[in-house]
């Protein structure tokens, strides 16, 4: 193998490498996106859940609720 073929080989190396980094991080973000909305549906679920029981509390502290 000559120097120009080396050289190919190395650069073609290195752009695979550094696509597989990239898909790595991109997959991670991927992943750090899923969770954030996850953890967000559940906090707003608990939101509404309180909000809820508290408006359950209103109607039957004032008699609305009969």
């Amino acid at each position: 193998m000559d120097n120009s073929q080396n050289l190919s080989y190395q650069a073609g190396q290195a752009k695979g490498q550094a696509q597989e980094k990239s898909n790595q991080m991109m997959d991670r973000a991927a992943n750090a996106a899923q969770s954030a909305k996850e953890s967000l549906q559940e906090a707003g679920q608990q939101v509404q859940a309180k909000a809820q029981g508290a408006a359950d509390a209103v109607k039957n502290a004032t008699g609305l609720n009969k």
